[in-house]
């Protein structure tokens, strides 16, 4: 005999989360409520406030560290007025300015800056770019030319250049790997003008750190984007060779190298800054020598307060300091990335894991250069070292993404929609209301009616869920072979035909007639 079962259609399931839901809400006939925090789904709102808590630190604890590292410097500087707090005053009001476009950028909608005016940012970018090479631009170390005079400000724009790619970047690869609406090739010609212009200007300079960074970063995009794996091997192999060749180009570019892999060939020189750097790491030992007691930052270490306050956190704070600073960024990805894994389309995903990566890999060369696994860069610890674009640009990166947070919504799945249409039926078939999966007194389960007892007739149209059974289709067929009587299914009525029993597969084929034998062993 076929065993029967009755349909019910997929019962509604619990969005797939990892955050927890509230025991309050469970129980017989009662949905599972998931938390809120302040009236948002707890989903949405940890990350964000995580996210917001750990920038808050970090920057607290880089004015900190940028007065412990900077405050001899400053005082016996005339030109900065014998003030210790000198560089600690101009970080508080980048900080402030900085803190202030966050605050704006993160009350809009993403989508302003990452679709409708992506091109009017684009534009802006690429002009302060083009401002580097007139007259009014600055020269930093080795003759890089990488400041622009903007008033009583002095701005780095690659910083912010690092922004507009990643919202170009996410544009482009949503237009074409979501939405479709430009083909192979239309897409790679905007990636050369739209992604490609601006980190050539950027190495023009040169700035190779920040090159390196934002194309480590687009790969991270490009990856989570669903681009085939062989082309991003065949871009990051690319990537590698050009930087080596551009590398052993310049003078100073070897001399990098060169102290990366043996800085007391040259201890005066170009390995100065880095052996003193170890000297930090070495003195400061588990716990540091204490908060404000450095002795490197006394015109041993060049730029304590900017490259190499890494390397002050280390000598103050000792090992503690440095893995708790890790650990801070570690906290920041993870919210960044939790952040990015419920935006509500592919151009905030990626506009979220874009600054996120950002973030996190420019912290990774910096550290990394520090302690002599690759050559320095010259690229600060975010929110942590001095620097007024720096500081600027990260917390535009914060804001960018609390936009993301607080622009997630619940989605509507096609399963949601399909449920909306459902109804459930008694036994005779009268419809009772939409179908929840809480509704009261409805079992889902059901109980099988024996086919002899089935009533003929149409089943309807439509979908509807079935309490204790109901009727077949009269137009199904029956499923497999056989001569099984009753074995009608319905693929739009309220049963399926789930074919032979179990004990009907165990008797084997000589038992069809039903006259007790035992199949072939």
């Amino acid at each position: 005999m076929a065993r029967a079962s009755t349909y019910q259609g997929p019962v509604p399931s619990r969005p797939r989360s990892s955050t927890r839901r509230g025991s309050r809400g469970r129980g017989p006939g009662r949905p599972s409520v998931e938390k809120t925090i302040l009236g948002v789904p707890e989903r949405f709102m940890r990350p964000r406030l995580i996210l917001i808590a750990v920038v808050v630190i970090l920057t607290c604890f880089g004015f900190l560290m940028v007065y412990s590292a900077s405050s001899v410097t400053s005082l016996t500087s005339e030109a900065m007025g014998n003030d210790p707090a000198y560089y600690l005053k101009r970080q508080l009001a980048f900080a402030a300015m900085g803190a202030g476009i966050a605050a704006f950028i993160a009350s809009r909608d993403y989508h302003i800056w990452g679709k409708r005016l992506v091109g009017i940012i684009w534009a802006l970018t690429i002009g302060l770019l083009l401002l580097i090479f007139l007259p009014i631009a600055g020269s930093d170390a080795y003759g890089a030319t990488r400041w622009v005079a903007i008033g009583p400000l002095t701005l780095q724009p690659s910083e912010f250049a690092k922004i507009t790619i990643i919202l170009v970047a996410a544009d482009q690869a949503e237009r074409y790997y979501d939405e479709q609406a430009v083909g192979f090739q239309d897409f790679v010609k905007n990636l050369a003008v739209f992604v490609g212009v601006p980190l050539v200007l950027i190495l023009l300079q040169p700035d190779k750190g920040s090159t390196l960074i934002i194309a480590a970063t687009l790969i991270v995009m490009a990856y989570l984007a669903g681009m085939d794996r062989r082309w991003i091997l065949i871009v990051l192999a690319v990537g590698v060779a050009a930087a080596l060749v551009l590398s052993l180009k310049d003078d100073y570019s070897r001399a990098r190298i060169v102290t990366m892999l043996d800085p007391w060939s040259d201890p005066t020189g170009s390995g100065y800054q880095l052996i003193q750097g170890f000297y930090a790491f070495g003195s400061g030992g588990l716990f540091g020598v204490g908060l404000g007691m450095s002795r490197q930052k006394y015109s041993y270490l060049p730029m304590a307060y900017n490259d190499f306050i890494f390397a002050v956190v280390g000598e103050e704070l000792g090992l503690v300091g440095t893995l708790g600073v890790l650990a801070a960024f570690g906290v920041l990805a993870w919210a960044g990335f939790r952040i990015a894994r419920y935006a509500p389309d592919m151009c905030g995903r990626l506009i979220a894991a874009g600054c996120t990566s950002l973030i996190v890999i420019q912290l990774l060369v910096n550290v990394c250069g520090v302690l002599g696994l690759i050559p320095l860069s010259g690229k600060p610890v975010p929110f942590v070292s001095y620097g007024g674009s720096t500081i600027m640009s990260c917390l535009m990166l914060v804001g960018v993404l609390v936009s993301v947070s607080a622009h997630s919504t619940l989605p509507e799945t096609v399963h949601d929609r399909s449920r909306q249409s459902w109804q459930f039926a008694d036994g005779q078939g009268e419809a009772r209301g939409p179908a929840t999966s809480g509704d009261p007194g409805i079992s889902l389960v059901g109980t099988p009616t024996p086919r002899s007892s089935r009533p003929r007739g149409d089943a309807g149209p439509g979908l509807r869920m079935v309490d204790g059974g109901g009727r077949a289709h009269p137009q199904a067929r029956p499923r497999g072979g056989g001569s099984r009587t009753g074995g009608r299914g319905s693929c739009e009525g309220e049963r399926i035909d789930l074919g032979p029993s179990a004990a009907e597969r165990l008797r084997g084929r000589g038992s069809g007639r039903g006259d007790g034998r035992r199949g072939r062993n």
